[in-house]
């Protein structure tokens, strides 16, 4: 894996064989950042990484400039990985161990952006109580983005903040506007 772009651009990173993870590939993660690019300045921006596992996503944020990047996953290892890599690289980055429902839940802060990117094998149920969750709990600011990673057997363009899906390999990003 490596870092794309920005202030560690080309950093290779050595994921440890024991975590239980799919990192999210890297044209895929050029893809989003690609798109997010141009909707946001991440200077500025606060963003919360769920299900954050190899902290790839985050990495990236960190790298581009982000100065407010949290990191959420329950597993041991991950959060443990996440956080030396984070302490190597000096990025601005909090990680939590913790079940990512169970954050949300409680959670207070407000984000810019929220990425998540679930084992493709959870529930669909689980998928759309994120969503919930971030919508009861007004979790994102004006015009923030919630982008869900999942497999493609799932679909969310009926949701009523969804705004659009795209698809690179077997990856799948679903976005969702929340309008205040």
């Amino acid at each position: 894996m490596r870092i794309i772009a920005g202030k560690h651009r080309g950093r290779r990173l050595h994921i440890p064989k024991n975590l239980p993870v799919r990192p999210t590939t890297d044209r895929a993660r050029e893809a989003l950042f690609s798109i997010l690019n141009q909707k946001f300045d991440f200077s500025t921006s606060h963003i919360l990484d769920l299900y954050a596992g190899t902290g790839s996503v985050s990495y990236e944020f960190c790298s581009r400039g982000a100065t407010e990047v949290t990191a959420v996953d329950q597993h041991a290892g991950c959060a443990r990985y996440i956080t030396q890599t984070a302490k190597e690289l000096d990025l601005p980055l909090r990680v939590y161990r913790q079940n990512c429902i169970q954050y949300l839940e409680k959670c207070r802060s407000k984000y810019n952006i929220i990425f998540a990117d679930p084992p493709y094998a959870l529930a669909e149920e689980t998928f759309q109580k994120i969503v919930n969750i971030l919508s009861e709990n007004k979790l994102l600011e004006a015009n923030g983005l919630f982008v869900l990673e999942h497999g493609e057997q799932l679909n969310f363009s009926a949701e009523s903040l969804f705004v659009e899906q795209r698809k690179y390999g077997g990856c799948v990003f679903s976005f969702f506007e929340f309008k205040n």
